[in-house]
């Protein structure tokens, strides 16, 4: 063997009357021989040196858990190179196994004996305070050979290697043999490939040659995988059950089970083996209360060029997580078939989003120079513009601030024409189809991808107990009197009421939170403006206004990504608190808990602008003042929609670059780095430690995998953003355009290079994500409806040009919406310290608002015109709403759930399928009465096995496998 790699000791049952044997016999007992370990080939000696196999170079490792073990103070560091377990070697070997087995028998008294009432020792999730460093190591090690003896009753094998070259940590190695495999994969209802294939029934006439020319185009962007060759032969596929086995193709056992599934049925079995301690432990308490520190499978080899062997994860690499082929499509089958579904699905669910995020980036870079285009001639603007504009306004604040010139405004006027103009309603109604075209879509490509993976018929099962919900049961259990013990107990409401309570009002607290954080934005915009405005220099007096808009942006940003990390965090102690029972339901109540607290805390500083920025300011002589000191913010002239779009833009591109990019880079490479420095040994170069590690230790220094939550969740909230207020920024989808190009590029690198491989799972869906997306998209037409209606000019503009302008046009609609005010009646110690400050001595001043003049009747009250535009305001946002809904709707109706062709395909399956058992059970009868007709044995089993192979196939003959559909 290679140096570094000890020799192997199996760890593994035998059949037969050697199950009962002890374990120091089982070390070199294969099936009732002595046998000595074979030299292995240069071949089998590179394989056992990347650590994918057993030592004996033939079993692969499925699992690999890690321990903390404690190395004697003279240990070497370097294990000897051998070829051959000779005679002493194997003596040794029985020294060591019974040495084992009297611990194994020791251990096991003291267990019994922890039992009792009496004994003092202290059961390893408590963690007795009184208990000794050596004590604790001590029970650790009799629970994980408790737990690893019951894996081996189950059936596996497994080998331990616990002289590696990371200081302090153990590995034991698991295998599934092929009869654990068969059982599991039936257990488990995994779908299978028979050896039944058939023919898809591919398109005619012109829709074929327009597809065909389509594909032609399009296949510079297929990534150089088998997956995405055209495939027009498909094997049946069904419920793998062992008195079936030969329906499936088993000429290749060893590759019949993936690594894939081959984990995830060993991960299967971890859940479900329990130890006995205080509290029945699974493998999700062990790895808790740390008995075992990790447990993760195993990555199928290297990703770099001096790699000889080309496997499926440095295929990836080359054609996946590689920014050099952004452009291409991604070979989805193929991650699906390294990570499993659930990981699949993410990136199908992925990769279409960006896709339909084409187009909607066009309309809104459209939508965009359409305003470009049209600046010059927007008459609103030019008449703030024109020179001969000689309108005074009224202070933007108190003392500090003078009058000024409307023209002044010309800037933002022209500025907030860019998006505010009549193409974003347009616009707004297009995003609304457009979320709606893509919930279909993907509803679509959700069901076609159920059929080539082949989980149609596929149903979520009942997922084992988590760890916590079975310790809090036993935990109830004992606690009630021993006449009851022989109920079944579970956590009922009144359990988890305090759980509930601390819920609530948690998350009522930090809700809070964040809108006490918004507030003190506005203090800061409030006062830093008029220290501003007090400045002696005149270019910070003029750029007042953006400076601290900008600044204000900015300041909300760095809290957004602050407090994003907090919410998580107590997201997940709250979803602990309630102790839900399976892990899908925890994971269901985690989702919803941080999407609500980081929605809020994305969206507050947005939403505060867009509808209450403005409106709650009062008027001249009449200010709302905060603490008496301080006045509301108002608008400028051009309204609040440029500073909404400056928030929108900043806090976007800024989570996306900071949050989603640079953390996402920067953090699983620190941890690495962190890991690795810990574990590191002097006696090695870095170089020379990287080329000696076997995989399983090298896949120890990476991140462990956390589940696809903040991935989901960061598209989640950015799909918010190009939807929700869409009509105030049309550039947020090229925004996100942009950023999900290279986010499934960093994404795909990220799984391929920096985590630890995941335990494939099977589902036929995203799950609660799609409810969310569909609630985002539902709200996303109100609030569009309320942007165009309440934050824009819109509506303004369309009542002017209708119902008070005299000749029709916009001439005349900048005077219309101000109002008139007496500087006289200021209040006392508000009125401008510069009164003279544009060189005149300034009698009425002017503001944004519909009120009676000074000379009225009734002056300063609200004036007719505001009724009548808040009426058509209102019945805007009610028609806007319900017709796009209803074309919503529409679309929803006519795009069908499940593609013709694959509903088509999977009713003749259904038919090939019952067919084929129709034609097997004929098989079987005609052998039975073959052999009570006095036909020999070998006949039979030769007849049977000849019929199948020509009935099979109907359509076929005996040399041609091949159905039709």
């Amino acid at each position: 063997m290679t140096e570094g790699a000890e020799v192997g000791v199996d760890l593994s049952p035998t059949s037969g009357s050697e199950q009962q044997a002890p374990h120091f016999l089982q070390d070199v007992i294969f099936h009732g021989k002595f046998k000595l370990l074979k030299a292995l080939t240069p071949e089998e000696n590179t394989q056992c040196q990347h650590g994918l196999y057993f030592q004996d170079g033939q079993r692969r490792v499925d699992y690999v858990l890690t321990c903390h073990v404690k190395k004697p103070a003279g240990a070497r560091s370097s294990r000897p190179t051998s070829h051959l377990l000779t005679e002493n070697a194997v003596a040794r070997s029985f020294r060591r196994g019974r040495n084992e087995h009297l611990r194994n028998h020791k251990a096991q008294k003291a267990r019994d004996s922890s039992s009792l009432p009496s004994s003092p020792v202290a059961d390893v999730e408590l963690g007795h305070p009184g208990e000794t460093v050596n004590g604790h190591e001590d029970q650790k090690m009799f629970r994980r050979e408790e737990f690893e003896g019951k894996l081996r009753d189950m059936g596996l094998e497994l080998e331990k290697d616990e002289d590696t070259k990371i200081a302090g940590v153990g590995f034991v190695k698991i295998h599934a043999p092929w009869n654990i495999l068969c059982r599991e994969a039936e257990l488990m209802k995994l779908k299978m490939p028979t050896k039944k294939v058939y023919e898809v029934k591919q398109l005619s006439g012109v829709v074929e040659k327009i597809c065909s020319l389509a594909c032609k185009l399009v296949e510079p962007l297929h990534p150089h995988v088998e997956e995405h060759q055209p495939q027009n032969i498909k094997h049946l596929s069904h419920t793998f059950s062992r008195e079936k086995q030969h329906l499936f193709d088993l000429s290749d056992k060893d590759n019949f089970f993936d690594s894939r599934t081959r984990s995830s049925i060993v991960f299967e079995i971890l859940k479900r083996t329990k130890c006995k301690a205080k509290y029945s432990m699974g493998i999700t308490s062990l790895l808790g209360s740390g008995i075992y520190t990790a447990a993760y499978p195993l990555h199928d080899g290297d990703i770099n060029e001096e790699s000889a062997v080309h496997n499926d994860r440095r295929l990836l690499y080359e054609e996946w997580a590689n920014y050099s082929v952004f452009f291409k499509y991604q070979p989805i089958g193929l991650v699906r078939k390294y990570f499993g579904e659930k990981i699949g699905l993410y990136f199908a669910w992925l990769g279409l989003y960006t896709q339909m995020l084409i187009p909607a980036s066009l309309v809104g870079v459209i939508v965009f120079l359409y305003g470009c285009a049209t600046v010059d001639d927007n008459l609103p603007s030019m008449e703030i513009c024109h020179p001969k504009n000689n309108i005074t306004m009224c202070p933007l604040c108190d003392k500090v601030c003078s009058y000024w010139k409307l023209s002044t405004a010309c800037g933002t006027a022209r500025a907030s024409h860019l998006f505010d103009n009549p193409a974003t309603v347009f616009f707004s109604i297009f995003m609304a189809l457009w979320a709606a075209m893509f919930m279909e879509h993907w509803k679509r490509r959700q069901m076609r991808l159920n059929y080539e993976w082949d989980l149609t018929g596929f149903e979520d099962e009942e997922d084992h107990p988590r760890a916590e919900y079975e310790l809090r049961v036993m935990q109830k259990t004992l606690s009630k009197d021993q006449k009851s013990h022989h109920k079944t107990e579970k956590l009922t409401c009144q359990d988890r009421l305090p759980a509930y309570m601390t819920n609530i009002v948690m998350m009522l607290l930090m809700i809070g939170v964040t809108f006490a954080i918004v507030f003190g934005v506005i203090l800061y915009r409030i006062s830093t403006k008029a220290a501003l405005y007090m400045s002696s220099n005149p270019v910070t007096r003029s750029h007042a206004q953006l400076t601290v808009k900008t600044t204000a942006a900015i300041i909300n940003l760095v809290v957004i990504l602050i407090l994003d990390e907090v919410y998580g965090a107590v997201a997940r102690w709250l979803t602990v608190l309630e102790v839900p029972k399976t892990d899908k339901s925890f994971e269901e109540r985690l989702i919803f808990k941080t999407f609500i607290l980081k929605f809020v805390n994305a969206f507050s500083p947005i939403i505060y602008i867009a509808f209450f920025r403005g409106r709650l300011v009062g008027r001249p002589g009449s200010y709302l003042y905060v603490f008496e000191s301080y006045r509301m913010e108002e608008c400028a002239h051009g309204g609040c929609l440029m500073e909404l779009c400056i928030q929108l833009s900043i806090t976007m591109l800024g989570k996306q670059l900071i949050q989603n990019n640079l953390f996402e880079i920067g953090v699983p490479k620190l941890k690495k780095l962190i890991r690795y420095i810990r574990s590191k040994q002097g006696t090695f170069q870095e170089e020379e430690r990287k080329k000696r590690l076997q995989r399983y230790e090298t896949d120890h220094f990476l991140e462990p995998f956390a589940g696809l939550t903040p991935e989901y969740m960061e598209m989640i909230i950015q799909f918010g953003f190009v939807t929700l207020f869409v009509a105030s920024f049309p550039l947020a989808p090229l925004f996100a355009l942009l950023n999900n190009i290279i986010e499934i590029r960093l994404d795909a690198k990220k799984f391929v290079t920096e985590l630890r491989r995941p335990v494939a799972a099977r589902a036929k869906d995203i799950g609660i994500w799609y409810n969310l997306l569909r609630g985002v998209a539902n709200v996303a037409v109100i609030i569009n409806a309320f942007v165009i209606s309440f934050t824009s000019d819109f509506i303004p503009r369309m009542v002017y040009q209708y119902m008070y302008s005299p000749d029709g046009s916009m001439h005349g609609f900048v005077n219309h919406t101000l109002s008139y005010f007496n500087v006289s009646h200021f209040q006392e110690g508000k009125e401008p310290m510069d009164p003279l400050h544009l060189g005149y001595h300034v009698e009425m001043c002017r503001y944004k608002d519909y009120r009676e003049p000074p000379w009225s009747a009734t002056p300063y009250e609200i004036s007719k015109e505001f009724w009548t535009v808040l009426a058509v305001r209102l019945a805007f946002v009610i028609i806007f709403q319900n017709v796009v809904m209803l074309m919503s709707d529409v679309v929803d109706w006519l795009i069908p759930d499940i593609p013709k062709d694959i509903s088509m395909q999977i009713h003749k399956e259904k038919i090939l399928l019952v067919e084929l058992f129709m034609r097997e059970e004929h098989s079987k009868s005609r052998n039975l009465d073959s052999r009570v007709s006095g036909g020999g044995k070998s006949n039979s089993s030769n007849s049977n096995n000849n019929n199948y192979s020509t009935t099979v196939h109907p359509r076929s003959g005996p040399h041609n496998s091949t159905g039709s559909l």
